[in-house]
């Protein structure tokens, strides 16, 4: 599998292996050879730790944890539990992007330049996992920008992908191609106040076999499971 170019790979920390995962981290097989993958925006700092992370994985046993707003705390992942990680910060800014699973990935995940907004860079994850090519994004807040910035990531991703993340998008993100296949729960309370469904999983050549939002309050984001497999199976109803 080959991803499109071009692509710019920006320093990030480097993948780093733990010990094997423990018997009861190993995911159970998916019918269809599914992948199950789970996005969360942890709020840096003040929200979700490396504990709530771990408490996570055992409960739901994933394939692939994306995560959005990771700090350099969850760096010490694979060390308590092992696995497989990648984290690739935002530019000057203390979170960013991260990826963990019990699964060696088939290649060093990239990090990917994204349009810039006033005051953050943004930056996209592109990660090869099992049978996937998944991109995992935090984009900006800015409903033009956004888009762009998901274009962009559409331009570095073969034809059988998914992108996984915080879109912070309101309303329909009008990508071509591909299908908006998350749970349509709400996944943030803006202002404490008003749900919105910002997590989303964009899908291109996959089917969605299963999709829910976790009861999760360590964040103000919920984080989002999907399971995904190769168009031509049955699809989520």
């Amino acid at each position: 599998m080959t991803l499109a170019r071009p692509y710019l790979r920006l320093p990030s920390v480097q993948p780093r292996h733990g010990t094997p995962p423990r018997l009861d981290l190993t995911p159970p097989a998916r019918e269809g050879d599914g992948v199950k993958i789970i996005s969360w925006n942890l709020l840096r700092r003040i929200g979700a730790t490396v504990r709530d992370v771990i408490n996570l994985i055992h409960a739901e046993r994933p394939d692939l944890l994306l995560m959005q707003e990771a700090t350099v705390e969850i760096d010490t992942l694979p060390t308590l539990i092992g696995g497989h990680y990648a984290r690739s910060p935002l530019p000057g800014r203390i979170h960013g992007l991260a990826c963990w699973s019990p699964w060696p990935y088939r290649r060093q995940p990239l990090t990917c330049t994204l349009p810039a907004g006033t005051l953050i860079r943004r930056v996209a994850q592109v990660i090869e996992c099992r049978s996937l090519v998944v991109a995992n994004v935090h984009l900006s807040h800015g409903q033009l920008l956004n888009r762009r910035q998901l274009r962009r990531v559409v331009q570095l991703l073969p034809h059988q992908a998914a992108i996984l993340g915080d879109f912070n998008q309101v309303g329909p993100a009008l990508i071509r191609h591909f299908q908006d296949v998350g749970p349509r729960a709400p996944t943030h309370r803006m202002a404490d106040m008003l749900p919105i469904r910002l997590d989303r999983c964009l899908v291109r050549g996959l089917t969605c076999t299963e999709r829910h939002v976790i009861e999760n309050y360590t964040s103000d984001h919920r984080p989002i499971s999907v399971t995904l497999r190769p168009s031509g199976s049955r699809a989520y109803r």
